[in-house]
């Protein structure tokens, strides 16, 4: 069952986030991931906030074929070691979910379960 990154950042420091995407876009492709989601409102994707204030500076979701490759993703040493340049410049949010198992029909009370 795929699962999903999903991510929210704001960045402080735009060369050292940089240099972080950089080096882990090739990270991202080598464990099978691959973007769904990306808004930066300005510069690409667009983002429209419909209930509440929340209003991200960069928003991504990030799929992968398996829970188990996210997590491998994730906790890679080298992507752990490659995200402390996220982390010293900019303030970020991230989970990790489950994709669904299982469609729902036109009776949204029914759920068929994918085989």
């Amino acid at each position: 069952m795929t699962a999903f990154l999903v991510f929210e950042i704001s960045i402080d420091d735009r060369e050292t986030y940089e240099s972080y995407r950089s080096t882990a876009r090739p990270m991202l492709d080598r464990h099978a991931g691959r973007f769904l989601v990306r808004s930066v409102p300005g510069e690409e994707g667009r983002m429209e906030t419909l209930e509440g204030d929340w209003t991200p500076e960069r928003f991504f979701i990030v799929e992968f074929p398996t829970w188990d490759q996210a997590r491998a993703f994730y906790f890679s040493d080298e992507y752990q070691e490659t995200v402390r340049a996220r982390f010293s410049s900019s303030v970020g949010k991230a989970i990790l979910v489950d994709g669904m198992p299982w469609t729902y029909t036109q009776d949204l009370s029914k759920a068929e379960a994918k085989q």
